[in-house]
């Protein structure tokens, strides 16, 4: 890699990690076919993945105000817009793989998170989830308001 493609990727990086949330993963020991596997995973949910060097890693958190996170070894990283579906995708991945594929850290709403932090965002409903779930309650007195009618039509009838 010249050193104008690693000014590129560093940018590229950079610019993505902005606004993203993110999640720093240990792979050794998988797979080609289990890294493609996590890569339609993670597309599925409109996430990135990229093994990076940690030197450049570093530089690109740097320029994107990402403080704390200290690298080591080898290192995978998943970053998306939507950290529940990324803590989703990245834990399920995790347990499926147990002993290949190891959360290590995350950067979640500018904060440095632990990997119990990331498995119990996963745990959280997701967006479509939490969208039925305010759609019920918010039609619920309408729901409630017309059976009312109902039944009071129904009394009246047998009266």
């Amino acid at each position: 890699m010249t050193k104008q493609d690693k000014a590129k990727l560093v940018e590229h990086l950079s610019s993505s990690f902005l606004d993203s949330s993110i999640i720093v993963c240990d792979y050794k020991g998988l797979s080609v076919k289990d890294l493609e596997t996590l890569r339609r995973n993670a597309l599925k949910v409109d996430a990135k993945v990229q093994v990076v060097k940690n030197k450049l890693a570093n530089i690109a958190f740097k320029n994107a105000k990402v403080e704390g996170i200290a690298l080591k070894d080898t290192n995978i990283f998943l970053w998306s817009k939507d950290q529940i579906s990324l803590a989703k995708s990245a834990q399920k991945f995790a347990d499926d793989n147990k002993d290949k594929f190891v959360i290590k850290v995350g950067f979640f709403d500018g904060q440095v998170v632990d990997s119990k932090h990331i498995e119990s965002v996963s745990k959280l409903p997701s967006k479509e989830e939490l969208i039925g779930m305010l759609l019920s309650v918010w039609t619920a007195p309408a729901r409630y308001f017309v059976t009312g009618l109902d039944n009071l039509r129904k009394q009246k009838e047998q009266a």
